[in-house]
């Protein structure tokens, strides 16, 4: 039973199987939009306007809000605005540089206080005796750009975070415009910063319209300082950073709760949610997109395997094919929630990229 005044999501489409040695142990759902250049359906499914909150997808979004803001930012610092950074050593340092542009200090940073997301990085962090702090969080870079921005701007930097702030104000304004779909709700994100709510569609457009911003426009400074500086993006190990590498000319970004988005120079995009918030199927589900949107390739960053005693037993896979461009035998067309099977999931269940 669902709480008065709550609304329901709409029903997700059989995005992902888990396969596990030669049987589908679990299922995950969603909603996934693949556009073609010319902003046409190449793969539409579940509800792609269904209302979601892109969680850390919106970054680029918020940083073209900034850089039009009049903000002063180097292509790794902008790099690191868009990020949900691992906490590695260039993470910080970065960081720290944008506080000092502006002559700020980590003290003012207002994101919640986190460990690093790499392993490597929280370890030898609690090593040299620190704890929880804001720059180590990975939203640190978002946060130092928004604090930078408000001394360019001459707004206050006291209460940066509330909707009401003429930062926040703006920002939620070029999301609206950059997306295309009106932000029914507005919630607080992790770490701290105000979160409208969008649409797979609009996530999708807006990622299209960034990778094929003409040269000199904040858009177009967010798509290069991506493509230039993947690394800060993301961190060591982690998919977003490994599909821009591979990519050519990909710009991605990974969100919590099951989000990514990213789009090709010429604006094909993609766009999608995990209804049950998972990450794991996340990078699979991206390679499969861009499969039907025409690109090929080698990525072992798209194979998420399912270990039993520690060894490969099988694979996360997409619940829909594709070939060439199209989608063939698709899950879940919007309101069937029906699915082709996962593709290459015959015998061993492995079918990796």
């Amino acid at each position: 039973m669902t709480s008065p005044g709550l609304e329901v999501p709409a029903r997700g489409a059989e995005l992902a199987w888990v396969v596990r040695s030669e049987m589908v142990e679990s299922v995950h759902t969603g909603h996934l939009l693949a556009l073609a250049a010319d902003g046409t359906d190449v793969l539409s499914l579940g509800q792609p306007e269904q209302q979601i909150y892109a969680r850390s997808s919106l970054k680029p979004l918020q940083t073209v809000a900034m850089l039009r803001a009049g903000v002063v930012l180097t292509d790794e610092q902008i790099a690191l605005a868009c990020a949900s950074h691992n906490g590695e050593g260039r993470h910080r340092e970065v960081v720290r540089s944008i506080l000092a542009a502006a002559h700020l200090t980590e003290a003012d940073l207002g994101n919640t206080p986190d460990w690093p997301l790499s392993t490597d990085a929280a370890t030898a962090w609690r090593e040299a005796g620190r704890g929880a702090e804001p720059i180590a969080q990975n939203c640190s870079g978002k946060h130092a750009a928004m604090l930078a921005t408000c001394v360019a701007a001459g707004w206050p930097t006291a209460g940066y975070l509330e909707a009401q702030h003429p930062l926040q104000a703006h920002i939620l304004q070029v999301i609206t415009e950059l997306t295309g779909a009106p932000d029914r709700y507005l919630a607080v994100d992790g770490c701290g910063a105000p979160q409208p709510s969008t649409t797979v569609r609009g996530l999708a457009r807006s990622f299209a319209h960034i990778a094929t911003a003409a040269p000199g426009t904040p858009e177009h400074r967010v798509a290069s300082a991506m493509r230039a500086h993947p690394f800060l993006v993301a961190g060591t190990g982690r998919d977003a950073t490994a599909a821009m590498q591979t990519v050519p000319g990909l710009i991605a970004k990974d969100g919590a709760e099951g989000v990514y988005a990213a789009a090709l120079p010429d604006g094909r995009a993609v766009a999608l949610k995990v209804s049950d918030g998972a990450s794991r199927p996340r990078p699979v589900l991206l390679a499969a997109a861009l499969r039907a949107l025409g690109e090929r390739g080698h990525w072992p960053w798209a194979q998420v395997p399912v270990l039993g005693h520690g060894e490969p037993v099988g694979s996360v896979l997409p619940a829909f094919q594709v070939d060439g461009g199209a989608s063939r035998g698709v899950a879940g067309s919007p309101g069937s929630g029906g699915a082709a099977g996962p593709a290459g999931a015959a015998g061993s269940g492995a079918g990796r990229d």
